[in-house]
């Protein structure tokens, strides 16, 4: 049957709970105070004990407070993606790029940077499996992204760059596993997940994050897991690095040669100058300071400006994601980033930035246009020579053979090394220009140099996109066409088809409200010039006669002008520049571009009187073409009201500005009787109350606007009533969450915090209104800024064996740093490292933004503060080193390798150390051994030779211990006269003239200068990582195969030692005397020879004495043998003997416990007898 189901009860105790339970009425008191004795302290220590750690806890969590000096806009943040050689790098590069994006990336080549959201950028660099850009990127990085193949493990490359990031300040590091798809056992897989993760954890933290690439589907990896990994990219905190924070550095991603090409081509071993593009990071950096390049050295930059943002973050309202224009990606080594600013140019890179990897094929472009064009069959010239145009039924057709083409002729201009198209104008024509050119030529020559200036990759484009229509026949107009602001130059800031779309409508309306200048000046309508590809201005006349109907050659013109559209076009789905300086150079150019509409509607000679007229010329027997008189100029009054070019932009953001035209508005204050306010009082007054006579309803203002005031004031107290009770809730739980967390007391951390909070706050407010070419000159260039350095004189190998794949990073110099000197460091010798370190054998260090060779002295502090020198380093203990090399800041991080050149299977990092000091205070010495041979010997004192050449030598040791090598001590007296170097000497005891005396003594070292920056940037292509500087003695004798030669005194020799004779010991008698008796010497004189009657007669026995000798003998012998015998039985008897009384015993004890238990049964028969006769007989009675 059916399980009753539970009813929950409504009464009762139990319900009573539940219901003041709900109602959050506490049902009972507090623990603590309900059982006190429960929580009484148990144990004062433990409790102390347990107090302390809470605070070691806590204080633990505590960092330094730094200043924050993140600026507004901060660099994008480095990501630099490391791994072994195979692991998936580049993929999940391409992998990540896509998901921020929605781009596909073909070669990492440089930096890529990519706006990911409304508040970060991120740059990707590739590290490749070059121990060199190991060090250079872990100096830049803020996250490293650590890829390991879980199909094999760790590999060393993985410790190796561990090690060094932990050197250089340690940035945050995320593990991501690859191949885990090669796992087809659940368990194994789960098990090495495990294995890797705990061994990750104990190189960088507990808890790091590691992720897990499962697999990959069509080359990619799985896209959710991409996504997520983007997500805690985007939103990670990194904690700022002493280095980078107190350095200027640049990861350069764009550098051009500007150096002369004439100069490269008389000497092409010259020092080139060049410039190199990044976003600023680190600190501000000062203009002309001093600046190096890991892999080429120390440089002094020329010139350092700020260029707009090629990546900028989007602006605007708040929204919650980017839209596509927004999803910028930004790699000129690449090829990707579609415009590029210079300091005087603008770069325009013509393929599209969507760049599909070569192997997967071409898609079909997605625009109708270009589609359209793709599809064609016919040419432009074939359908334009074939087209036939009639205006009105009743006119006459036109054909492209009724106009006239001028006549071409092709010039070869060395100067450019091309052939140029010059226009042959008639007589007619040339006499028109030469009279309008008197008063335009002094306006172009000005003009001409600046446009020369500002000539561009995109103008290029053009002038190519002309020069081919010409050559496929069709002619160039016999006047310098007009070129009308058409959908060909504005597009360039659209990116997409709707903003393309938008952006024509806005040209159509820019166009009916733009005015052009003062048409009495003599001024010219802009141009496109075919030879510069720049914008010009013709002469007057020539505009003239441009304005009216199809002019000659229209056709061609009309083709090119097709062609340019289409080329702008397909360039305005990649630009994406809203910038406000190309926006407003846009503005500027379409107002000066403007039609004229007084001119087309009217003709050029509505300004001149009527008499002057001129027979037009018929053009198809409809239209004439008006032809202006030479030398003609307008008058002073005829102002052209349908153009309008502003002399400059004004700053509509100041006050100033504002109440200028205020007054022009409606809401301004006019004069009274034109004042809006006063009108509409007016109005309310006279017409204030009125029926609808339709329906009969009465109106009242004044009730209506009473009403509408007190509904408005209704709505705004509601709003204020609302925003008040949010605010009070914000309030309450801020309160409750500093109540939870906060001790209640500010401490010293609070207070240290607060104060660096106030420091960033003044630090962003002192310059906060100050525009950016005012705050360069005081502060310098700040972090954030995208900056172009110019430095002159950078070795040629630099740029002719140029490498995108490695990382160019420019580190800005303190005001010491650029110096060399001497450096004190602690170090300690790598114990992974297989070999020990061997003092003058020269080492490579990474020490700052340099890499560079030299030779170290390790040495050790004895306690009496001496700077012993060591031959070889400790084997697990820190030691100290003096190097000759850059100077660098105390307590800044080093490691050291034996070769940078190729890969070696076992771990590379030698040692890691410390900087201490940057003097030569500390004085290394090493062990001296001086030796010299006793020459006379007088009692304790001796003349020794042998251990110093001249007097002056042994002067300076006067004083100084000696000691022989049998221990006897001794003392430098004074220098003898002959032989030179020879001193007398006094000794604890008398010297024998075999004894060898020796002084020790310690003699100062000197640091070897050597400084050799390792240069492997300016080595060629595929050798980047084959530099090899100074070798050590050890490579220098197996390159050369020398061995060495034995020292004789170190070989082992047989030790063949002659006796030696002792003189026997003389005591004086007087001494003697003195002698307790046991210990006088007469007990120690050897006994004499034993008198001859002391001695002991020798017997001689008879034959007869020999045998009754030997006959006892054998009898005591045999007499021997039997006793033995007979004694051996006996104690067998006697053994037998026992073992039988010990059975007898026990037989006997058995009998006896047998008796005994009969007599106690009987014993207790009998007494119960008597019991029962007792009771019977008490029974009776």
């Amino acid at each position: 049957r059916k399980q009753k189901q539970h009813q929950q009860k409504h009464s009762g105790p139990k319900a009573e709970k539940k219901k003041l339970k709900k109602q959050e009425i506490p049902t009972e008191k507090d623990e603590r105070k309900r059982n006190p004795r429960a929580f009484a302290v148990q144990s004062a220590v433990r409790m102390a004990k347990t107090f302390h750690r809470a605070q070691d806890i806590k204080a633990k969590k505590h960092h330094i407070p730094v200043v924050d000096r993140t600026p507004l806009e901060p660099p994008p943040v480095v990501i630099v993606v490391a791994g072994p050689p195979k692991v998936g790098k580049s993929t999940l590069i391409r992998c990540l790029i896509k998901n921020f994006t929605r781009q596909k990336l073909g070669d990492i080549c440089g930096p890529v940077t990519i706006v990911s959201g409304k508040k970060r950028r991120l740059t990707f660099m590739e590290c490749n499996n070059d121990i060199n850009t190991m060090i250079d990127l872990a100096k830049v990085a803020d996250l490293v992204l650590m890829l390991i193949d879980a199909s094999f493990g760790f590999e060393m490359e993985t410790f190796e760059f561990l090690n060094i990031c932990q050197v250089h300040g340690f940035p945050r590091i995320m593990g991501v596993l690859t191949h885990l798809d090669s796992f087809k056992n659940k368990k194994t897989l789960r098990k090495t997940k495990k294995n890797l993760k705990h061994r990750f954890w104990t190189e960088v933290y507990q808890g790091a994050k590691l992720f897990y690439l499962s697999g990959m589907v069509y080359g990619e990896y799985q896209t959710q897991e991409v996504k997520n990994l983007g997500r805690f990219i985007s939103v990670m905190k990194f904690r700022p690095l002493v280095w980078q924070t107190s350095h200027p550095y640049v990861l350069v991603d764009r550098m051009e040669d500007l150096t002369d090409p004439e100069r490269i081509r008389t000497d092409p071993k010259c020092d080139r100058t060049v410039s190199l593009y990044g976003f600023l990071r680190g600190t501000l950096l000062k203009n002309r300071g001093q600046v190096h390049i890991p892999g080429v050295g120390d440089f002094q930059v020329s010139e350092v400006n700020f260029l707009p943002d090629p990546c900028p973050l989007p602006h605007g309202q708040k929204k919650r994601a980017l839209n596509e224009k927004e999803r910028m990606l930004y790699a000129p080594m690449a090829g990707v980033g579609g415009v590029v600013y210079d300091k005087d140019a603008v770069y325009i890179d013509v393929p599209t930035s969507h760049i599909i990897q070569q192997e997967q094929e071409e898609t079909r472009p997605t625009t109708e246009l270009v589609q359209s064009l793709i599809d064609t069959h016919a040419t432009l010239d074939v359908k334009m020579a074939a087209s036939k145009v009639s205006l009105f039924s009743n006119s006459a057709v036109l054909e492209p053979t009724d106009m006239e083409e001028p006549e071409r002729e092709l010039v070869w201009d060395p100067s450019t090394q091309r052939e140029r198209r010059r226009v042959v104008f008639t007589e007619e024509e040339e006499e028109e220009e030469e009279a309008a050119s008197g008063s335009s030529d002094e306006e172009h020559h000005d003009c001409d140099k600046a446009e020369q200036e500002e000539e561009n990759s995109l103008a290029t484009f053009l002038k190519e996109a002309r020069s081919d229509c010409g050559k496929k026949g069709a002619a160039p107009p016999a006047k310098k066409q007009k070129v009308e602001k058409t959908e060909a130059e504005l597009p360039a800031f659209a990116n997409s088809e709707d903003e393309l779309e938008m952006s024509e409508d806005d040209d159509d309306v820019e166009t009916e409200h733009s005015d052009d200048e003062d048409s009495g000046d003599g001024s010219t309508e802009e141009e496109v010039s075919e030879d510069e590809g720049l914008v010009k201005k013709p002469t007057r006349s020539e505009s003239d006669e441009d304005d009216q109907g199809v002019s000659t050659g229209s056709y061609s013109f009309l083709k090119c002008l097709l062609v340019q559209h289409l080329c702008i076009i397909h360039l305005s789905v990649d630009l994406w520049e809203n910038l406000q300086l190309k926006a407003s150079q846009a503005f500027l150019q379409q107002q000066e571009e403007a039609p004229n509409l007084r001119k087309l509607v009217y003709g050029s000679d509505m300004t001149g009187s009527a008499d002057e007229e001129e027979p037009m010329e018929e053009l198809g027997g409809l239209f004439r073409i008006s032809r202006p008189q030479k030398n003609r100029r307008f008058g002073a009054n005829a102002v052209d009201c349908s153009r309008f070019l502003p002399d400059s932009f004004y700053t509509w953001d100041l006050q100033e500005m504002l109440n200028s035209i205020r007054d022009c508005f409606v809401t301004g204050k006019w004069e009274e009787d034109q004042d809006a306010a006063t009108q509409l009082k007016e109005d309310d007054e006279l017409y204030g109350d009125f029926e609808d006579l339709e329906t009969g309803e009465v109106h009242k203002q004044q009730q209506d606007q009473a009403e509408c005031k007190i509904q408005t004031q209704v709505e705004e107290d509601a709003e204020e009533i609302e925003k008040k009770t949010r605010l009070e809730k914000k309030r309450r739980l801020k309160q409750r969450f500093d109540a939870e967390y906060d001790d209640g007391e500010d401490t010293y951390f609070d207070d240290l915090k607060e104060m660096m909070q106030k420091q960033a706050e003044l630090n962003r407010a002192e310059f906060e209104g100050v525009d950016d070419e005012t705050r360069v000159q005081y502060e310098g260039f700040r972090p954030g800024m995208y900056i172009r350095l110019e430095i002159p004189s950078l070795p040629c190998e630099f740029v002719s064996n140029f490498d995108p794949h490695y990382p160019i990073i420019l580190g800005g110099l303190g005001s010491s740093e650029g110096n060399v000197g001497y450096l004190q460091m602690r170090l300690k010798k790598h114990r992974w490292y297989d070999r020990i370190l061997k003092t003058r054998d020269p080492l490579i260090l990474s020490l700052g933004w340099r890499r560079f060779q030299t030779v170290p002295l390790y040495h050790m502090e004895d306690h009496n503060g001496r700077h012993r020198l060591l031959k070889y380093t400790p084997q697990h203990m820190h030691c100290g080193a003096s190097i000759w090399g850059p100077i660098t800041p105390q307590g800044s991080g080093f490691l050291a390798v034996q070769s940078v050149a190729g890969t070696k299977a076992n771990f590379r990092i030698a040692a890691t150390g410390v900087v201490l000091d940057l003097d030569k205070s500390v004085t290394i010495v090493k062990k001296l051994k001086l030796i010299g041979y006793p020459y006379k010997i007088f009692k304790n004192t001796c003349f020794i030779k042998g251990m110093f050449n001249t007097l002056l030598e042994v002067a300076k040791f006067e004083g100084a211990s000696v000691r022989t090598v049998s221990g006897v001590r001794g003392q430098i007296k004074k220098a003898l006269s002959t032989p030179p170097g020879a001193y007398r000497a006094t000794f604890e005891d008398r010297l024998l003239m075999s004894d060898i005396v020796f002084l020790r003594s310690w003699y100062p070292v000197s640091v070897p200068q050597l400084y050799n920056p390792v240069t492997s940037l300016l080595l060629p292509l595929g050798q980047k990582d084959t530099w090899t500087g100074m070798r050590t003695l050890g490579q220098l004798k197996h390159d050369l195969g020398i061995r060495n030669k034995p020292n004789t005194d170190s070989l082992y020799k047989p030790v063949t030692r002659a006796p030696r004779r002792f003189n026997p010991l003389r005591i004086p008698k007087e001494l003697q005397k003195a002698l307790p008796f046991k210990s006088k010497l007469k007990q120690q004189q050897p006994k004499g020879k034993t008198t001859r009657d002391l001695q002991r007669a020798t017997v001689i026995r008879e034959p007869h004495e020999r045998k009754v000798a030997a006959l006892l003998h054998a009898l005591g012998t045999v007499h021997y043998y039997r006793t033995k015998k007979a004694r051996t039985k006996q104690r067998a008897k006697h053994k037998e003997f026992l073992q039988q009384k010990e059975a007898q015993e026990e037989a006997k004890l058995k009998r006896q416990k047998e008796a005994r238990k009969k007599l106690y049964r009987v014993m207790g028969q009998t007494d119960q007898k008597k019991q029962r006769s007792s009771l019977r007989g008490a029974l009776q009675d």
